[in-house]
Formats: structure tokens, sequence, C-alpha cells
């Protein structure tokens, strides 16, 4: 495996940097792994705490490695191990995560579709805007930028500035735009903050020119990590834009007797066929053919500081994966459950996000639709954990209990009606 020299990091060397946590990077360890900007690639690498003086005592390692073979071939995997968590990030599919394995445990589904699919095979217009789907397999992809949620038809301003009509695809572009900008830093400080940061370009002429810069981090030996993201509307006038972090869970921590705990004040069922089942919308069954899948909206409670917790836990209790995040970042989100049967996809959705998976032209009339000022960056962050064991399930329980406060949380016996 080859390896390679480190240099320190200096401000705005690689154009990569989140302002908010620029200074913890100030003096990291600091390596370019991809630039289209600098024509710089790197193929195969390797860093370790071994390969440093500032790697402290904890085991760690951030490998890449090249995908071959079938509609895999050409995908890039970025891969943290923290000595804990290894978390596979793909800058060539948007900087998705496919999944975070603990031992011989695994966050992550079981798709039908079982290569990374290279976002050159995916047509996003197949199957009547259903394209995505053929490459649809990681723990966590975004939705967006311009446009996320239901295909179909909706309105835009085009070159002219007459009011058109165009087609939206399911779940918008940057899960299938490669990163441009790909780097690694850790931190030379204690604790040694492990990073992985690429910038995603969504950019069209006489459309959107948006960017998603985002960091992942985790530090040695811990059972959580991080996703930083800033989103930055390049053009010259303001500009609608989507977010939806669709985070996916199967077998084993999803199973029979699964429950979602979450801190809501109110729920609702996205359609009728949900709305039959509105009473167990936070249990899960087992894998169920013929399932048809149940979507349901809901409105986070948040705390003082304006932050809010869901997890999913297994049926013992023993074993739970948490987000947390703010809801002045990203007020909804979306339990999407897909019981179905296990060779069709055994998977629940737990989806923080700027608005409601329906068409865009639904949320704009909802007014959940947010725009980016000319030079407007937006930042989100999710702090993800893992909890192994009763005793540290029970503590995540008890933290979502006290943001959720003592109010039972509504529950909406219809879907929303749309106009």
């Amino acid at each position: 495996m080859q390896r390679h020299a480190w240099g320190i990091v200096v401000l705005g060397l690689a154009g990569l940097l989140l302002p908010e946590v620029a200074s913890a990077a100030e003096e990291a360890e600091h390596r370019v792994l991809t630039s289209t900007r600098d024509g710089k690639y790197v193929e195969a690498f390797e860093f370790t705490n071994r390969d440093t003086a500032y790697g402290g005592d904890k085991p760690w390692s951030i490998r890449k490695t090249m995908l071959h073979g079938g509609k895999q071939a050409g995908v890039e995997l970025l891969t943290i191990d923290n000595g804990v968590l290894k978390i596979t990030l793909i800058p060539t599919r948007g900087m998705s995560i496919l999944d975070v394995r603990r031992g011989n445990l695994r966050l992550g589904w079981n798709s039908p579709v079982k290569e990374v699919v290279h976002p050159k095979f995916i047509d996003l217009e197949s199957r009547g805007g259903l394209g995505w789907l053929e490459g649809f397999n990681e723990w966590m992809v975004r939705c967006g930028l311009e446009f996320a949620g239901h295909p179909g038809r909706d309105v835009f301003v085009d070159n002219t500035g007459a009011t058109s009509e165009m087609t939206l695809t399911l779940h918008g572009k940057i899960g299938n735009i490669p990163a441009s900008e790909v780097e690694v830093l850790v931190d030379r400080a204690p604790p040694h903050r492990l990073r992985v940061r690429g910038t995603v370009n969504e950019r069209c002429f006489f459309g959107p020119k948006l960017e998603l810069v985002t960091e992942v981090s985790t530090e040695p030996g811990s059972d959580t990590f991080r996703i930083d993201d800033a989103v930055t509307n390049h053009g010259s006038g303001s500009q609608e834009f989507q977010l939806i972090y669709h985070v996916n869970y199967g077998a084993p921590l999803l199973e029979r007797g699964a429950t979602v705990v979450a801190a809501l004040d109110r729920v609702a069922p996205m359609n009728d066929n949900a709305a039959k089942a509105i009473d167990g919308f936070a249990t899960y069954a087992g894998p169920t053919p013929g399932f048809v899948e149940q979507v349901y909206l809901a409105h986070p409670r948040a705390d003082s500081n304006g932050r809010t917790m869901a997890m999913l836990r297994n049926a013992a209790g023993d074993q739970a994966a948490s987000m947390a995040w703010s809801v002045t970042e990203l007020p909804y989100l979306t339990i999407w459950k897909n019981t179905a049967a296990a060779a069709d996809g055994y998977v629940t959705g737990l989806e923080p996000a700027t608005g409601f998976p329906f068409n865009r032209g639904v949320e704009r009339k909802a007014g959940r639709l947010p725009k980016l000022a000319a030079g407007e960056t937006r930042r989100f962050k999710i702090d993800c954990g893992w909890h192994v064991g009763s005793a540290a399930v029970q503590g995540a329980a008890r933290q979502i209990a006290a943001i959720a406060g003592s109010a039972e949380t509504v529950v909406e016996r219809t879907p929303p009606a749309l106009k």
C-alpha cells in the first residue's frame, strides 16, 4: 500500500474548510486525495496512527480503495477506522455513507442493489423518474439539492424569465454526483479528531449553482461520529433548495418489535395507506412479503438549545442507533417504514430534513421550501451515536425523554390536505 508524507494545513489551502470547525483544524495533518481545481488525484492511500508523531495512543486508520467489476467499476471508497467504528464513505456517490461497522455489527441494510453503483450507470429519468432507486443501498444518502422528494412536474423560471414546467426525478441529483474535492485531516492536538471532507457541486448554466461541503469526523476509540455539512448558493440570485438525510437501517437492528424513540410534537400519515396503521407508527413488524411502504411525517420537539434526538432501538432494548440535530437547521423528520420481505429490501428510514418528501411543488405551497440568498451558506450538523448494551440504550432513551418532556405527541389520523 502506498504511503504519503503529511504536512500542516494552512487555512484556505484546500478551499474546503468549514468555518465553524476551521479553528479546530488549523493545525492538522492534511492530505488532498482529489482536486479537480488543482489537478490532483491519489489512487492508493493509507494513513494510520503509526505514521505520525501526533497519532495518539489509540489505533486508527483511514484507507482508500477502488471497486472493480460490474456497475461498481471505478467507485472510490474511503474508510475511517477509529478502533471501534469503521465508517465507509463513497466520494463517487456524493460523499454518501455506505455503512458503519462495529465488530460483526453493521449500521446499514441489505438492498436488492448489491453493488455500489457508479453514477455513470444511473439514469435518474428511467422508470418514470425513479431511476435513483437503481443505486440506492447506502446507510446515509442525501436527497437534494435543487429538489428532493417525489418525482413529477413542477414550475421553474427559465432563462427568458418565463415560468415553465420541468420534470423532477426522485430525490434529486446530489447523491449521484462524484465529489470534486476530497481531503483527509487529522487534528494534531488530542483527541486527534479524524476528518474526511468533500465538495460536491450541483451546478447548471441557467440553473442552480449549489455547492455542498461535507465533513464526516470521529475521535479515536469513540462510538460516535458527526456529519457537518455546508450548502452554499454561488448564484447571483436567491435559490430554492431541499435537503433530506435519508438514513436507513435494516436487520439486525431493525426487527419485529423494534421501535422508534423520538421527541415529537406531532406526527401524521403521508397517505391513506399509512393512516391505516397510524397507531403503530413507532413499532415494526418482521419481514412481510407484499408489504406496502408506510410513511409518517413528524415535527420534532427540541430542548432549550433547539436540539432534538431520535433513535431506532431493537426489540431486546440492548442495541440502538441515534441521531441528534438542530430543529432550526432541520425542522422535520420523516419515518419511512418498508418492512417488506428480505429479498425486496427490509428497511426503515429516519430522515431529518428541511421539509417532507412530497414533490417540490407541494412543499413550496406548504411553506416548507427554504431559499438561499446569493452567496448565502447554511450549515447542518448531525451527531450520530451507536449504543450497545441495555445501560447505554437506556441512557440515550433518557436523553430523548428529557427533550420530550411531559407533553404527549399529537397523533393526526388523516393525511395532510395537498393543495
